[in-house]
């Protein structure tokens, strides 16, 4: 790692933060990525005790013209994060915990709250939060990009149940956000919230569990051989137009070290009784997958459960993992399959890649497109799924090249028969070659230009997909 320039350590930061160097252990605990693929190169590390030292280290680092990244779950991946050479990390590990106010149906968190930290309590208390299946990602972060999760067919995205944030603009001012303060960064926020500043804290409103079966949801994972693949994606496809609210599915490709072949490993979260879950998946049940795990199992528990509780397990921190990815609006039988096969030849020709993934997100989008495309930033609303090429290869490894080529390769396949006219992306899966239009859409672009150019003229927050401050 590059030495840090003396620069770091001749500034005088506020007192109400600590600041560490590569040398140290806590550096290197505060830069630990999800994955380590092109990612950002820090010289310092700056960890605020609380929003105003955020504030106060935005001001010093920008008189002393050094950039920096602001970090919470640090589960942050697209490349253009890697832009960010010989910087300053702002880590935000200090800014953790909530608050809920059972009477007013909200909880408050700080800016490094984890999902994992607040959807036990929030079960506990009565409620629910649309959040996603990761536990150790940043509910803030995840936040800012829209937030699609396994709940979102009844509760909608995160940011439909987003009330207010207070965020540390480029000029160092904290500000607070809300439909009634400020509510045109309101709308950027909610779909494109890495480019205006640094959220500090988050108020959003809870659901009450009953909206998803009292907080008791049906689990399910399906293993289906390579045999069958052609059976379950053609299943899977007749879905399309019958997905209820109540339904989230995902179907990983992956490899099968016992086996030594590729399978398909199906998951599906329903919202309601395990009769009537199984009533509704009864097409997939009577593929006869030859292994079936079947549970009810509590809301907050639901990220442990499903891939057969391999989730927590699949996700430390540290490994490379190169994500290349698309949105859909049409579930195509025949794509799926190619990349199916596609996958299967990729496992046998690269040994050190058979920890790489397809995993295909289908949620509902009941709730999502209930709420007008108009009301947020966010521009896919109509999307009925997210495809996920995670590549992954031990370090040293000569994966990359084959990783890439595979990953653009289904990228492009499953553009072509999305039903978008063109490659669309969500912008916390983007992978950093996309263009503007791609990942914000068009008709957004030039009321997110002209926020940039009012909240961030300069371009300080540019390492995340950064907006223009024109456009076209």
């Amino acid at each position: 790692m590059d030495k840090p320039v003396p620069l770091f350590r001749e500034v005088i930061w506020p007192e109400n933060c600590q600041v560490h160097f590569p040398e140290s252990k806590a550096f290197a605990d505060a830069t630990l990525r999800w994955s380590t693929y092109k990612p950002p190169n820090f010289a310092a590390v700056a960890v605020p005790q609380n929003e105003d030292a955020v504030a106060t280290i935005v001001k010093t680092a920008r008189t002393a013209n050094i950039p920096f990244l602001a970090t919470g779950g640090r589960h942050g991946y697209g490349t253009t994060l890697g832009t960010l050479q010989n910087g300053l990390a702002i880590d935000l590990r200090q800014l953790r915990g909530h608050e809920i106010d059972k009477a007013a149906g909200t909880i408050t968190v700080g800016a490094g709250t984890l999902i994992g930290d607040v959807i036990g309590p929030v079960h506990d208390a009565g409620f629910a939060l649309p959040v996603g299946s990761c536990m150790e990602v940043g509910l803030i972060g995840a936040t800012l990009g829209a937030g699609v999760g396994i709940f979102q067919g009844l509760l909608g995205l995160i940011i439909d149940s987003l009330v207010s944030v207070r965020l540390v603009t480029a000029d160092g001012n904290l500000v607070e956000a809300s439909e009634d303060l400020n509510p045109d960064l309101f709308w950027g926020i909610r779909g494109a919230g890495a480019n205006f500043g640094i959220a500090t804290s988050a108020t959003y409103k809870l659901h009450d569990a009953v909206d998803i079966n009292n907080g008791q949801v049906m689990t399910a994972d399906l293993v289906f051989s390579a045999h069958m693949k052609s059976d379950y994606f053609k299943t899977l496809e007749s879905f399309e137009d019958k997905w209820p609210a109540e339904l989230a599915g995902g179907s990983t490709i992956a490899w099968n070290a016992d086996s030594e072949a590729t399978q398909v490993i199906a998951t599906f979260v329903y919202c309601g009784p395990e009769a009537e879950g199984r009533k509704v998946l009864a097409p997939f049940f009577d593929l006869d997958p030859p292994a079936v795990r079947v549970s009810m199992t509590p809301y907050n528990k639901v990220a442990s459960t499903i891939v057969f509780g391999m989730i927590p397990t699949l996700s430390p921190p540290g490994s490379i993992r190169d994500i290349i990815t698309v949105n859909i609006r049409k579930l195509h039988a025949d794509t799926f399959i190619s990349a199916f096969e596609k996958f299967d030849a990729f496992y046998r020709a690269n040994p050190d890649g058979r920890s790489s993934a397809g995993l295909f997100e289908t949620f509902s989008n009941h709730a999502v497109s209930a709420v007008s495309n108009d009301a947020t930033a966010y521009p896919w609303r109509d999307a009925k799924g997210n495809l996920i090429f995670q590549m992954a290869w031990p370090e040293g490894k000569p994966v990359e090249e084959a990783a890439n080529a595979l990953g653009r390769e289904l990228r492009s396949e499953f553009a072509a028969t999305s039903g978008y006219p063109d490659l669309s992306v969500y912008v916390s899966y983007a992978w950093g070659d996309e263009t503007l239009e791609q990942i914000y859409g068009k008709e957004k672009l030039p009321r997110l230009a002209a926020l940039k150019k009012k909240w961030d003229p300069d371009n300080v927050f540019r390492y995340n997909h950064a907006l223009p401050t024109e456009y076209p």
